[in-house]
């Protein structure tokens, strides 16, 4: 009886120099939550709020769990069911939620390992059974929860339009769904497709009928839509697409083709291929693009430091002609359609030779680069050049 006291003694003891560090736990278990999925693009303020304050309470339950007796569990704070019913409403992940809660025990955890041997661990209970009744407590409030998530989604089922996109979002994440439901064959031949504009889903829509070909459509925004093209005999060539996109009449949309594929990895690359090369097309003025013509160049928009140093390295020094560099990029861009040759270049701008020559010699020592050393990194910043936003006047 004696050690069984003292266990109990030493037990509070250690729940109450947790509790002193409370704040510091609290702010740490934060930024781990954070470090999880940032919690700040769910829109919803309450939402946002309520994390902190769940976080809190889910803090009082782990160290209110070693004050209990097994027949006797700290009950489940009811504002952690509601922060459950409100991740559902704002469309946050069930296994986001629970990734949170596995954070934040783990981090709780090593308080509790840090605190038991500063302060020698309990007498009559080792630091493993203290662990232990830490997992158990976290096994019923992830039970909890999950089963709280579970009614709120069941009791907002979306419509089917939101149900079936959903899911399109799960088999393009990689998740193993019955695809089924869907009426589309994801292991036949695929292109997939990107619209951009007023009237995106009704040109997918003709260009699926011109080419005789399955739709899998979903409507991203207003102005917005994904696509993949599907037939069992073999894949679309992007030049059919692009005489069929040509008879169909004129309409408000930018689009983007990926690669064609085979099966379900080549359904998610297509994809991904054309969600990247809309990156290029929203700057140029083309109303159909494909993923292979502007891969490197869609790869580059995607880091703004490389964006940023090309402009430096290759544009700016350019700018300092008189014209603004219109002249040395007029004749570069010759120079590199030309293959780099510079008989060939003098011929399409109607100048001779050693004109084309001296410009590119003045291009060399602006740049301080020799063409031959620099010609990919300095053509690439020519197309982005091209493709810059343009200022409004």
């Amino acid at each position: 009886m004696r050690q069984a006291a003292t266990s109990t003694a030493e037990v509070l003891d250690l729940s109450k120099r947790l509790e002193r560090r409370r704040g510091e736990i609290e702010e740490a278990t934060l930024t781990r939550v954070y470090s999880v999925a940032d919690p700040t693009e769910d829109s919803d303020p309450a939402y946002l709020d309520g994390l902190r304050t769940a976080v809190s309470a889910a803090l009082g339950y782990g160290i209110e769990a070693l004050r209990r007796s097994e027949d006797r569990p700290a009950p489940i704070p009811t504002s952690l069911l509601s922060q459950a019913r409100l991740a559902a409403r704002n469309g946050v992940e069930l296994d986001t939620v629970l990734r949170r809660y596995l954070a934040g025990h783990a981090l709780l955890d090593d308080f509790l390992i840090e605190e038991s041997e500063r302060g020698g661990l309990p007498g009559g209970s080792s630091l493993k059974r203290l662990l232990w009744v830490e997992a158990a407590a976290l096994d019923r409030l992830l039970s909890a929860v999950s089963e709280e998530y579970a009614r709120e989604v069941a009791a907002r089922p979306g419509s089917p339009a939101e149900r079936r996109a959903k899911q399109i979002e799960r088999l393009l994440a990689g998740e193993p769904l019955d695809a089924s439901g869907l009426g589309y064959d994801l292991e036949a031949h695929h292109t997939g497709l990107v619209a951009s504009g007023q009237q995106s889903e009704q040109v997918l829509r003709e260009l699926a009928a011109a080419l005789d070909c399955n739709l899998l459509l979903l409507r991203r925004e207003a102005d917005c839509a994904w696509a993949w093209l599907g037939g069992r005999r073999r894949a679309l060539s992007f030049e059919e697409i692009e005489c069929a996109l040509r008879q169909l009449s004129p309409a408000e949309a930018t689009l983007t083709v990926g690669e064609p594929g085979h099966g379900l990895a080549s359904w998610r690359l297509t994809h991904r291929q054309a969600l990247a090369a809309m990156t290029v097309a929203q700057r140029g003025e083309r109303a159909l693009t494909r993923y292979a013509d502007v891969a490197l160049l869609a790869s580059i928009l995607q880091d703004d430091l490389l964006v940023a140093s090309l402009r430096q390295l290759y544009l700016e020094p350019l700018e300092q002609d008189r014209d603004g560099g219109e002249v040395a990029r007029q004749t570069l861009r010759a120079y590199f359609a030309a293959e780099q040759n510079v008989s060939s270049a003098a011929a399409a701008l109607g100048i001779n030779r050693s004109t084309v020559a001296n410009r590119l010699r003045a291009t060399e020592e602006r740049i301080g680069r020799h063409l031959g050393c620099c010609a990919l990194e300095l053509s690439l910043a020519l197309r982005l050049g091209e493709r810059e936003p343009q200022q409004p006047a």
